[in-house]
């Protein structure tokens, strides 16, 4: 047995199906032995993504794992590493690196070490022997408190060596662990939320990463208290968007909802949320009163002077949250529930009919709202798993799309990286293949990652890919750089992305009339049924009206 034998060993203990790979590391040979799939791709980055959706998907129950080979392969990986980083997602990285003895020589290369400011854990396996125990640490750093990517590296060396009879490769798969929150603080919280004026509540990604009945948990408390609910980016789909208390999710472009309500509250009640100063009206947060529940210690007092906090698992704490409340609505204290359905439901007819002119234009070339309207009005988003690309795809269907079950929706914004919708909608039906899985990506975004398309239709990954064409860069106003767009052309690019995935053989199309737009997603959701990749191009305009968004 080899050290690369060992280690696929201990990845099929730990439930590893599949793991994401472009050779040479040793792995994917030593993987398949063991019976985990190699999946391969046309660059490191969507594999990294790809991962990364899967263990979105599965709430991190189930490791999304991709390894890398020496120097290149783990260079080409850091940018899919730094966006599972920034949004706290839990996967596993392999990079192989070279022998030991030439560690520390130039110009050799040190994942370990490069990588250490974009993973929660960074290491390397300094022998043989140590490879189950470096696992161990490395699936505990993932299960246990807030998710991050963690990497070991496996030196060449290591990988190729034969195990001596006396190195013993016995392992026990790791378990995670979970926290329920001081007694007293979870009292405290519960008066504070009852005791406020306007209370919201935002639900962040804490609430998807507790398990799937967290959600459920979330929609009683606030259907008990009357509390509207706002999500973070992250958060969305951790509270249905069709329920009437739910204001949308808070971005960094939003519903009038979240704006209304985050103006006039006096108190935000943080559920599985970092409070992370970014995106629309964060700044309001310093003049609110601030409870918040986490998992991270290193989560509080970060960004704001928090008023009170709970350490500890969100799904836990809502068993207790909720025990404190009925029993607070049920004394004699005089404490009732909150009465704000009718001043939701207001603020959201007038948004909507502020709005439907755009989401039902008409229009050549066609609004991109259309396109957003057309998928709620053509797919079911119970049977369907959405995702965005950053710039304009992202602040144009997020506050739109009305997600209604947990992870039906991945939104995520703290690192915008360019075509990361497209790994993150295969590793989305990598985890829930009855599923359609679409990511919506705008033609600058496609132009980095299309050639992937190519890996779905290899690999049997069937997704739908919207492509939004408008030809340009959309997000940027030409008065933020007149003169280099003026005198080279720098917002403006070109391309037939639809001949792209033909000539990937992906089923695909490319229509220009609004009206068809419903009609054509139907066909590409219908190939994808029969479990074939499909890729809509969409020639759209470029549309200048975000509601709220921060330029």
């Amino acid at each position: 047995m080899t050290g690369a034998d060992l280690v696929a060993k201990i990845l099929k203990s730990e439930g590893v199906d599949f793991m994401g790979v472009i050779p040479f590391n040793g792995l994917e040979e030593a993987g398949a032995k063991a019976g985990i799939r190699p999946l391969i791709f046309r660059q490191e980055r969507v594999g990294v993504n790809l991962a990364d959706g899967y263990s979105r998907i599965t709430n991190g129950q189930k490791t999304g794992v991709f390894a890398m080979q020496a120097g290149p392969g783990a260079e080409n990986a850091f940018a899919g590493v730094a966006t599972a980083y920034a949004d706290s997602v839990p996967i596993l990285l392999l990079p192989a690196s070279n022998p030991r003895s030439r560690h520390g020589v130039h110009p050799t290369f040190r994942p370990s070490d490069t990588y250490n400011t974009v993973t929660k854990w960074s290491s390397s396996v300094p022998t043989i022997s140590e490879i189950p125990a470096m696992l161990r640490r490395a699936f505990t750093q993932l299960r246990t408190g807030r998710p991050g990517p963690v990497l070991v590296e496996l030196p060449s060396d290591i990988l190729r060596a034969e195990l001596s009879d006396d190195i013993p490769t016995n392992y026990s798969a790791v378990r995670g662990t979970r926290s329920l929150g001081d007694f007293q603080d979870i009292k405290l919280a519960a008066k504070m939320l009852l005791g406020a004026q306007r209370p919201i509540i935002q639900a962040g990604q804490g609430v998807l990463y507790a398990g799937g009945s967290t959600s459920v948990k979330l929609q009683k408390l606030a259907e008990l208290t009357g509390v509207p609910v706002m999500t973070s980016m992250a958060g969305k789909s951790a509270f249905p968007e069709t329920h009437p208390l739910s204001l949308g999710t808070r971005s960094s472009s939003t519903t009038d909802m979240v704006v209304h309500f985050l103006d006039k509250c006096d108190l935000i009640f943080g559920i599985g949320t970092s409070f992370t100063r970014i995106h629309h009206g964060m700044d309001k947060f310093d003049d609110k009163t601030l409870v918040q529940i986490t998992n991270c210690s290193d989560d509080l007092n970060k960004d704001y002077d928090i008023d009170h906090a709970v350490l500890g698992d969100a799904e836990l704490i809502l068993d207790s949250l909720i025990l404190e409340i009925e029993e607070l609505l049920d004394s004699k204290s005089g404490t009732q529930k909150f009465e704000f359905t009718n001043e939701i439901n207001e603020v959201r007819r007038d948004w909507i009919k502020e709005w439907s002119p755009l989401l039902e234009s008409s229009e050549t070339p066609i609004n991109p709202y259309r396109v957003i309207h057309e998928l709620s009005l053509n797919t079911d988003p119970r049977q369907t798993i959405v995702t965005h690309d950053s710039g304009s795809p992202r602040d144009q269907i997020i506050p739109f799309y009305k997600a209604v079950n947990p992870n039906g929706f991945i939104a995520w914004g703290k690192s915008t990286q360019l075509g990361y919708s497209l790994g993150l909608a295969m590793g989305a039906r990598m985890a829930e293949p009855s599923k359609l899985c679409v990511n919506l990506i705008g033609d600058y975004g496609f132009g980095m990652v299309g050639l992937d398309v190519e890996t779905c239709v290899r690999e049997d990954i069937p997704i739908l890919t919207i492509i939004l064409n408008n030809s340009a860069m959309g997000i940027y106003r030409p008065h933020n750089f007149p003169t280099a767009n003026d005198l080279y052309g720098t917002k403006y690019t070109d391309g037939n992305y639809a001949q792209v995935a033909e000539a990937m053989g992906c089923y695909n199309e490319r229509i220009d009339n609004p009206d068809m737009v419903g009609p054509a997603i139907q066909r590409c959701a219908n190939v994808v049924g029969s479990g074939k990749p499909a890729v809509l191009e969409v020639m759209t305009k470029e549309e200048p009206d975000m509601p709220h968004r921060i330029f």
